[in-house]
C-alpha cells in the first residue's frame, strides 16, 4: 500500500544533523528535478529578501523562513516524519506508534512536496518553506515541475497495491494516478457529517487518525473496496462510490459528527 499525504506548512526546526544528501533520498529518478528547485530557491533566498518573501507568499512575520531556505544546503536534516508538524502529523503520531507500525511507516507513507517532490518519512530532510502553489521566476509553477517527474517515478513505487490519496488539491496537482494505477487509487474526503461540509482543521486531523488506525492495525487492503471495509471495521462511518469507468480513482467519503 502506498499513502500520499500533504506535507505541513509549519515545520520542526532542522535541528544539528549532517546537512542534506539529495543522492540519498528515495525515488532517486527525482533527484534531478529536486535539484532544480533546491538550486532556485537557494539562489533566490540568498540573493533578495523581499523578492523572496513575494515569492513564497510569506508574511512579514515569515521573513525568518527566507534565510532558513538560504542555507539549505548546510542545515542540519531530520527524518521527515519529525520535519513535518501540523494537525494532520500531531493526530498520526509517528513517534509513539509501536515498531511495526514504524517499519508499516517507513514502507507505505509518502509526503509530497514542493521543493522535494515526494519524500518518505525515513528520509532526512532540512525544515525549509516552499509550497506547491510557489511559481518561481526560473522554473514556473512547482505543481507543473514535478508532473512528468512524478508521472515516470510514481507507477513504480505504487507496485500493484492500493494507492490511499490524502492530499490536498494542490499536491495531487502533482501527480494524478492514470489508467490501472488509478483504478486501485481511493481519494478520500473528510466530511462534517450533520453539514456534510469539509472543515480544514478536522479534515487533517481525521485523515492522520485514520493512517495511524492502519498503520497500528496491520490493515493492508490491496484494493480500495477492501480499504472501505477496513476502515469500517475500523470504526469509520465510509461512504464509497466506485467509478463508472477504467482509468479512475475511487471516491471514499468518510463522515465524523465532531469537529475536533
Amino acid at each position: 500500500m502506498l499513502v500520499l499525504l500533504p506535507p505541513s506548512e509549519g515545520k520542526a526546526a532542522s535541528g544539528r544533523g549532517a546537512p542534506l544528501k539529495p543522492e540519498s533520498l528515495s525515488l532517486p529518478g527525482l533527484t534531478g528535478a529536486r535539484l532544480a528547485v533546491l538550486e532556485e530557491l537557494v539562489e533566490l533566498c540568498s540573493a533578495d529578501e523581499e523578492k523572496a518573501r513575494e515569492v513564497l507568499g510569506l508574511s512579514e512575520g515569515l521573513r525568518g523562513e527566507v534565510a532558513k531556505n538560504a542555507g539549505l544546503r548546510t542545515a542540519g536534516a531530520r527524518p521527515a516524519g519529525q520535519i513535518y508538524t501540523g494537525v494532520l502529523y500531531d493526530a498520526l503520531d509517528l513517534a509513539s506508534l509501536d515498531a511495526a507500525a514504524k517499519r508499516r511507516a517507513a514502507s507505505w507513507l509518502l509526503v509530497f512536496s514542493g521543493l522535494w517532490g515526494a519524500v518518505r518519512v525515513t528520509d532526512r530532510i532540512p525544515s525549509y518553506r516552499c509550497s506547491m502553489g510557489v511559481r518561481l521566476p526560473g522554473l514556473g509553477a512547482l505543481g507543473a515541475h514535478w508532473r512528468a517527474p512524478m508521472a515516470a517515478v510514481l507507477p513504480e513505487a505504487a507496485g500493484d497495491g492500493l494507492v490511499l490519496d490524502l492530499r490536498s488539491a494542490a499536491y495531487a496537482a502533482a501527480w494524478k494516478p492514470k489508467g490501472e494505477v488509478a483504478g486501485r487509487t481511493a481519494s478520500v474526503r473528510v466530511l462534517h457529517a450533520p453539514t456534510r461540509k469539509v472543515v480544514s482543521h478536522f479534515n487533517k486531523a481525521t485523515k492522520g487518525r485514520i493512517v495511524r488506525s492502519l498503520l497500528t492495525a496491520g490493515a493492508a487492503p490491496a484494493h480500495p473496496a477492501e480499504l472501505v471495509e477496513a476502515l469500517r471495521d475500523l470504526g469509520y462511518v465510509v461512504e464509497a462510490q466506485a467509478p463508472g469507468k477504467a482509468g479512475v480513482a475511487w471516491s471514499l467519503d468518510v463522515l465524523v459528527d465532531e469537529v475536533h
